[in-house]
């Protein structure tokens, strides 16, 4: 190798060495701009642990620094994200700020008159996941209702979606099936950021009046990104969601437990929702779901409930992570000779619809090809990416 080639070697492998830079969050845009959004007002902020800038400084000391801000709110989880999915929370005195975090996931969901009286302006920031079932958007939804209907402002500083903002996949909801665990109309997988929600749920009075709402932009973020390519710390966004492609393994496995209890999805560690392990699960599995999930590895595991299989999904996107989730649940269903349904309760299975979006699941999977079910999607789907055109800020 001569000394120039031998030179520029080095210096390709000093560029793959720095990492990438960092994309500019709404609220790092918020900070060069001086707060202008917020000068003046009285300011409340919903947020939890994954409120932070690209330093990694928590929001609300931002704010409480360098505005007026008065009161805080939190979604499920709470404000440090550590509790388990499904535990109220009550509203309690933030050791930080001094100021009181009312609970957004206690005795109501939406913030009521009382909790935003003292407010001129409500700021969102909070890391989303990308799914339809995950409550942080719920809770945007209820915040932007609460605003609309209170004379407040409203204003998202955006985050970027870390399932990437292309990905649009899986089912729609029925009507009847809209809860706090599915809020909007929209696919399992959106591929919008929690901006580009707002805004259209806002302009399409998903959740009634409009609001007075204003989303904060990020800078450097292109749909294209998934979470590793942001060049961004990854914050649990809640106790099994620890990695930045927790969310990929949220959508694969997420459905599926929740309709069937005994499943081990390796929750509450590094691998939560990554595996599928059952008593049930024979080595078949693996080959049907490689056959089926392009783009996705999966491969055999033991887990403590038996046979399994682990997802290993591609950093920088590819597969269909829901037509994934459709399969696996399919063939858990085959495999478990129905038990999967048979053996929830009531309560689990009115959670499994809201989930999916459905009650025809069950009966589709009797009756259907999972190839059919999954070629079902694509009529709205496609509806979808025309519709949400208008909003999309990258």
């Amino acid at each position: 190798m001569t000394p120039h080639s031998l030179l520029s070697a080095l210096l390709v492998t000093a560029c793959m060495m720095i990492p990438a830079r960092a994309v500019e969050l709404g609220i790092d845009v918020l900070q060069k701009n001086n707060f202008d959004l917020l000068r003046g007002k009285r300011v409340g902020l919903v947020t939890n642990q994954t409120g932070v800038n690209s330093a990694g400084e928590k929001t609300r000391l931002i704010l409480k620094k360098h505005v007026n801000l008065v009161a805080l709110y939190t979604p499920e989880h709470g404000l440090d994200g550590t509790e388990k999915a499904g535990v109220e929370i009550r509203s309690r005195r933030d050791p930080l700020t001094g100021l009181t975090a009312y609970s957004l996931y206690g005795d109501t969901r939406k913030p009521t008159p009382q909790m935003l009286a003292g407010i001129d302006v409500l700021v969102f920031d909070m890391q989303d996941i990308g799914c339809r079932s995950y409550t942080y958007i719920s809770t945007m939804g209820k915040c932007l209702q609460a605003c609309a209907e209170q004379g407040k402002e409203f204003v998202v500083l955006d985050r970027p979606n870390p399932l990437g903002g292309n990905r649009v996949e899986g089912m729609g909801i029925d009507p009847k099936w809209i809860s706090f665990v599915g809020q909007f109309p929209v696919p399992y997988v959106h591929g919008l950021t929690m901006g580009e929600l707002a805004l259209m749920a806002n302009t399409k009075g998903w959740m009634g009046p409009k609001a007075n709402l204003q989303v904060v932009k990020m800078r450097g973020w292109v749909r294209s990104m998934t979470w590793p390519m942001t060049g961004l710390r990854w914050f649990a966004t809640s106790p099994n969601i620890p990695l930045a492609m927790s969310p990929n393994y949220y959508v694969i496995t997420g459905i599926v437990g929740g309709c069937a209890g005994g499943l081990d999805l390796g929750l509450f560690s590094p691998r939560a929702f990554q595996i599928l392990g059952a008593s049930w699960i024979k080595p078949q599995m693996t080959s049907y779901l490689r056959a089926k999930c392009q783009g996705i590895k999966v491969d055999p595991i033991s887990t403590p409930s038996g046979p399994g299989v682990i997802f290993n999904a591609n950093p920088d996107g590819g597969g269909d992570l829901c037509a994934a989730a459709l399969y696996t649940l399919a063939e858990s269903n085959r495999q478990s000779r129905g038990l999967i349904f048979s053996r929830a309760s009531a309560s689990m299975m009115n959670l499994f619809y809201k989930v999916y979006g459905s009650d025809s699941i069950r009966r589709d999977l009797a009756t259907k090809r999972p190839e059919a079910i999954v070629a079902s999607w694509q009529p709205f789907l496609n509806h979808f990416r025309s519709e949400r055109q208008p909003f999309l800020l990258y």
